[in-house]
């Protein structure tokens, strides 16, 4: 078997797929025509992040079995198209934390004390003493956005600077930040009571542009702000003007909206309180070659024994099983990332209960892509079939299973209970024919929808004319709605209430989303994404 390496990958990478008997060809810097010419040949493709591996490189890979991203982010890879063709796709999740951890930390130290700045004029024959002085971390408030593995690095290595941690994240228990020493906070009182303030989480619907010019007016005037976690999580034009109006002291950034970047497309990079690094954060030896061995021997392991580890699209299970259960993975994997998407507060428990003929099944891979589909929307790519139970553990997240042949309505029902520190919701769904996933209930209410792609979820009073405003509302903004359920609840009020499911051929944005949010007998609307 053959194996492409096309970008450039520590050396110990290619021998363990050599030592491992396969055959490996290190061709990097191809431009997409060239790499959709070679990839025909090839079982395996090993990539990092410069490799685009589109829908059109994927059609034309006639022999590839795994795509392995040698790190975290697979942002450059059509997953959907991948999974359509029957490719695994794998990462290496876990090898570059630390590293990612200690670059927020040096891009802290090198604002405070001015150093990219004082190193730039010394050599420039400068001797500026008094313009670059700088000043102490030592008892200055940290505010980390975003407390999971990366964060929680951060918050280690900052207590030992003795700096006081204070974290905002929904989406952890308090006990477990208490944990750490960090205090769990608001976002609001994040912004107000840090001096510094660092990022640490992955770009989602829920993230992007979270970071704003509102939360820029409520930090101090002497706040240091620092993303080397995604770009797109602050808004780069809110950035700017916080810094040239003073709002806040400075700002570091290994990460940006458009990489690239340069001073025609970033304009920030001409700022004096600015400094900035080209995506760094994984870039140190030890988490190259981390991230190397990591990828190579999954890959070998699933080209020549069929042993699949830190996939994101299939589940580590036998053909012989996966064969069977793959329908209620899919419509697993999609009620667990529509849980996430309308919980609030930190989950704690997951209740999973399988119904009629699918309780005799093996289970266990539906389990685990219904913890994978939570996890997704506030983790991304750092989530995979392989490490969603240890993180459900790590966040104190009981899961339970429960079985039973009997079945009223249904042959199959998948039944999913999620409970938060605020609030609880039950959804259940089937599978029609052999691969045809539907919700068919939410908490109270009873209905058959799709539960994938981009959607609208909206709650409605049952009264003539909400679908029609609505559907024209939507076609006014150029939405197309290519399906759409109700739901009905029977109530005690005035009236009874509805749900609306809509799925739609594009992901409706903010702006149109408050559109919708004014229309008359519209009492709550959200967007989902279950693509």
């Amino acid at each position: 078997m053959k194996v492409l390496i096309s970008d450039n990958l520590a050396p110990v990478g290619a021998q363990i797929l050599k030592d491992a008997g396969l055959e490996v060809d290190i061709k990097t810097g191809m431009s997409p025509e060239e790499l959709k010419k070679e990839i025909v040949q090839y079982d395996g493709l090993v990539i990092r992040s410069a490799t685009k591996v589109t829908a059109d490189i994927i059609e034309a890979a006639d022999k590839l079995k795994v795509v392995g991203r040698a790190g975290i982010g697979l942002d450059n890879v059509d997953v959907p198209a991948a999974s359509k063709r029957g490719i695994v796709v794998m990462n290496a999740p876990d090898g570059n934390a630390t590293t990612a951890a200690e670059h927020a930390l040096a891009m802290m130290m090198s604002l405070t004390r001015n150093i990219p700045q004082a190193t730039a004029r010394l050599k420039a024959g400068g001797w500026d003493k008094k313009k670059f002085q700088g000043r102490e971390v030592t008892g200055k408030t940290l505010g980390i956005i975003g407390i999971g593995r990366i964060g929680a690095i951060v918050s280690n290595r900052a207590q030992g600077l003795h700096m006081k941690v204070i974290a905002f994240d929904p989406h952890m228990p308090k006990d477990l930040v208490d944990k750490l020493g960090v205090e769990l906070v608001s976002f609001e009182d994040l912004c107000k009571r840090s001096d510094y303030i660092s990022v640490h989480v992955p770009l989602t619907k829920e993230t992007s542009n979270l970071v704003s010019s509102e939360a820029f007016k409520m930090m101090k005037k002497d706040a240091m702000f620092i993303d080397c976690a995604r770009g797109g999580v602050v808004d780069e034009a809110a950035l700017y003007d916080a810094l040239v109006n003073k709002e806040i002291a400075g700002a570091a950034l290994d990460v940006f909206a458009k990489e690239p970047t340069s001073l025609e497309t970033t304009p920030l990079l001409g700022l004096d309180n600015f400094i900035c690094t080209p995506h760094l954060g994984a870039s140190t030896a030890e988490a190259q070659e981390n991230v190397a061995v990591t990828i190579a021997e999954q890959m070998s392991n699933y080209l020549l024994n069929n042993t699949v580890v830190n996939a994101v699209n299939v589940p580590s299970v036998s053909a012989e099983v996966l064969s069977k259960v793959r329908p209620y993975v899919a419509l697993a994997e999609m009620l667990g990332s529509f849980q996430m998407q309308i919980a609030k507060g930190s989950v704690e428990e997951v209740n999973i209960e399988f119904i009629g003929d699918l309780a005799s099944m093996e289970t266990g891979p539906i389990t685990v892509a219904c913890l994978k589909g939570l996890f997704t929307p506030i983790l991304r790519d750092a989530v995979n079939f392989v490490n969603a139970p240890m993180i459900a553990k790590e966040r104190g997240i009981r899961v339970t299973e429960s079985k039973t042949s009997d079945s009223d309505d249904f042959t199959n029902l998948l039944s999913i209970k999620v409970k938060t520190s605020e609030d609880e919701n039950v959804l259940a769904g089937t599978v029609f024919g052999k691969k045809e996933p539907r919700l068919v209930r939410l908490n109270t209410f009873r209905l058959e929808a799709l539960p994938n792609g981009p959607m609208l979820f909206v709650y409605n009073n049952d009264v003539p004319g909400v679908i029609g405003a609505l559907g024209t509302a939507l076609g006014q903004e150029g939405v197309n709605i290519s399906r759409m359920t109700v739901g009905r609840e029977e109530g005690t009020g005035e009236h009874d209430r509805n749900i609306i499911l809509l799925n739609t051929d594009t992901l409706i944005s903010k702006e149109q989303l408050e559109k919708v949010k004014q229309l008359d007998n519209i009492t709550s609307a959200m967007v989902l994404d279950l693509s």
